[in-house]
């Protein structure tokens, strides 16, 4: 049998010359919280004042057994096993081990894999959700033990139960840059009666994530005239075709019935995410062409912004990709 590991109680005015086995944390309300003396740190004289400044009366010397690994050898070995391409490791922090992203990507969390490895017994990884757009520098999952020790053989078991999944269970896939053809629908706006609105936010949100509009185009209510300019994007090779406006249940609207017209193959059409419900994905080929609700317009975050970063990182929609959006879906009301 492994020994139990052993804490002795030392006051701390004898621990001179003694190494703390853990960070001693200092909190000032509304001033600083943080690391007063880190994980390792010899005691001198000197510290005496600041130590019981914090309420340590008494420090804990760690006697460690064999056979058991301290807290922040054992985050550093958790992170290592759960993390992919784009993060970086922290140093460990009071146990905690971060990873944060290394480039602007789309975060990738395998759920059920987290969920195996926190049932494991003294194991705490958390994580952001998965596909969201992280930027660099930001935390995407952090993990430590309960403990301040334990033994090794449970990190071992979590080592080779993160090699039994499929990829890494956390990563920052990278977007890809991207040539996107803009088609703007409306009579109204083809007339120039009013102004369009669509364009800057597409060209914004597009640019965000590192593609580029390549061209706006306009067309009037008129079916063959929109997969006209549908056809000549998908001709000159662009890599995703948007289509905004026309995408009511109104008579007039035509850009559903263009989108299919041009031989693409329809994933769905309508999505249970407010706002955002008339969204209509498709592809031609490996082209994906998305048909934009109007909420996209004027509402910061619609089911486009949840697909397109997706597809900007070389993702391919499916349908339950879509169906699934109500729960969690209702943005606004």
């Amino acid at each position: 049998m492994v020994e139990k590991p052993k804490l002795k109680e030392v006051p701390v005015r004898e621990a001179v010359g003694m190494m703390l086995p853990h960070d001693m944390t200092q909190i000032l309300p509304g001033e600083f919280k943080g690391r007063l003396f880190k994980k390792g740190h010899v005691i001198t004289e000197a510290d005496i004042e600041p130590l019981l400044s914090i309420g340590k009366e008494h420090i804990y010397v760690l006697e460690m057994p064999e056979g058991y690994i301290h807290e922040d050898d054992a985050g550093t070995r958790i992170a290592r096993a759960v993390s992919g391409d784009g993060l970086t490791l922290s140093e460990p922090y009071e146990g905690k081990v971060s990873m944060k992203a290394t480039r602007l990507g789309l975060a990738k969390i395998n759920e059920e894999a987290v969920h195996a490895i926190n049932a494991l017994e003294g194991i705490a990884l958390s994580t952001i959700y998965s596909d969201q757009v992280v930027q660099p520098g930001q935390t995407v999952a952090a993990t430590r033990i309960i403990p301040l020790i334990m033994e090794e053989a449970q990190i071992v078991r979590l080592e080779e139960l993160a090699k039994g999944f499929s990829g890494p269970i956390v990563q920052v896939k990278p977007f890809l840059e991207k040539k996107v053809g803009l088609v703007t629908t409306g009579g109204e706006v083809y007339s120039g009666r009013i102004a369009d609105k669509f364009g800057p936010v597409i060209r914004a949100k597009v640019e965000a994530l590192g593609s580029r509009v390549t061209e706006q185009r306009f067309a009037p209510d008129d079916k063959d005239m929109i997969e006209r300019e549908i056809t000549r994007f998908l001709e000159e090779g662009v890599d995703l075709v948007l289509v905004t406006g026309g995408m009511s249940v109104d008579p007039d609207d035509r850009t559903p019935g263009a989108i299919a017209g041009v031989g693409a193959e329809v994933v769905r059409y309508g999505t249970p995410m407010l706002p955002g419900s008339m969204l209509m994905v498709a592809y031609k080929g490996d082209v994906p062409i998305l048909g934009l609700p109007g909420a996209v317009m004027h509402e910061p975050f619609t089911s486009f912004d949840v697909f397109l970063p997706r597809i900007l990182a070389g993702e391919r929609i499916v349908e339950s990709d879509m169906t699934r959006l109500g729960y969690g879906g209702l943005r606004k009301c």
